[in-house]
């Protein structure tokens, strides 16, 4: 049984912002520490990746562990209410990020996800990013 009351989870279920998030953030930061340029949600490509490094061919999705279901991570446990919904939208969101990732890889782009709980460690998101976006398109 939920703790809260519909009103009060649908309240806090309005507050979880979709876009500008911390951890985009973050990932925006240490990229422009270590010198790359990149845009924002560009509309034209399929999932309209968080950050978009045309210079380097690439698509970076910031992606939070509950939302997008990241394995064996403990931010990506299906709550104990309602599992039926959950695991129908949970894996709604898997099946369109595996499409997405499958349509711009047809156009070459590059496609890294950076996951929630990987942005806590600044030196290693740092080596992460940099050996993918460092790493020829061919190899």
């Amino acid at each position: 049984m939920d703790r809260l009351t519909s009103e009060q989870r649908s309240w806090n279920m309005s507050r979880i912002k979709g876009s500008d998030t911390g951890p985009e953030r973050r990932v925006r930061s240490v990229l422009h520490e270590l010198g790359f340029r990149f845009s924002l949600r560009r509309r034209d490509l399929p999932g309209r990746p968080d950050i978009v490094l045309v210079r380097h061919g690439a698509a970076v999705f910031v992606h939070g562990c509950f939302w997008h279901r990241h394995n064996k991570c403990g931010n990506s446990v299906l709550p104990k209410t309602r599992q039926q919904f959950w695991l129908a939208k949970l894996n709604g969101n898997v099946e369109r990020d595996k499409r997405n990732l499958v349509a711009l890889k047809r156009l070459g782009w590059k496609v890294i996800t950076v996951w929630e709980c990987e942005v806590e460690d600044e030196s290693k998101l740092s080596r992460k990013l940099l050996a993918k976006l460092t790493k020829s398109q061919h190899g």
